[in-house]
């Protein structure tokens, strides 16, 4: 159409795999047969919305595992001072925290599934599980990247690729402040946007 343009952005070093660019809509006029049907104001662009958070809630739960994956076996094939440092007391705090985090995610987004199958599931239910497992999926890889030591920055392990597309699914589709507000205004009444 006249007047739109998706201008790629170039140089990322997140989200590599992706198209990434605006969309800029400059005096365009969209076509009745263009406009969503039975839809009135935002609730057909919002409902877009609530299914890609539902869907990046979930994914970054594989993001973490991978992350978990590599960090145990990382674990039990480093040997430092004579042992493997999955015997080392602190990686095992690592890792039991890592696979605690992941399965309580794991249960909060299968619990939101659930609500969404019976159409119960709300925007703020779902930005709170977007939110949780973002920022779950940031601290799991940061943690494996400490297991991994030097070698969790090299190309060799998955970790640094994760964390910069974590870096980047933390700010899209609603930043993570964004969705504090939401959860905050859902428990409290109290629209803080305004």
């Amino acid at each position: 159409m006249a007047g739109f343009t998706t201008p790629e952005t170039h140089g990322k070093w997140s989200l590599r795999a992706s198209a990434t660019g605006e969309l800029v809509f400059d005096n365009v006029k969209i076509p009745k047969e263009n406009i969503f049907p039975n839809v009135k104001g935002l609730k057909g662009p919002l409902g877009c919305l609530n299914s890609a958070r539902y869907g990046i809630a979930w994914g970054v739960i594989g993001a973490a595992m991978d992350c978990y994956d590599s960090a145990l076996r990382y674990s039990k094939e480093r040997i430092q001072f004579g042992k493997p440092i999955g015997a080392f007391q602190l990686t095992q705090k690592k890792l039991a925290e890592m696979i605690t985090e992941i399965t309580k995610a794991q249960l909060l987004t299968w619990r939101l599934g659930v609500l969404k199958s019976e159409s119960r599931a709300t925007p703020a239910q779902i930005s709170m599980a977007k939110r949780n497992n973002v920022n779950m999926a940031l601290q799991i890889a940061r943690e494996a990247r400490q297991i991994h030591g030097g070698m969790g920055i090299t190309g060799e392990y998955p970790i640094m690729r994760h964390m910069m597309n974590l870096e980047s699914v933390i700010t899209y589709e609603g930043t993570h402040d964004i969705h504090l507000l939401i959860t905050g205004m859902d428990v409290t009444g109290f629209n803080a946007f305004s």
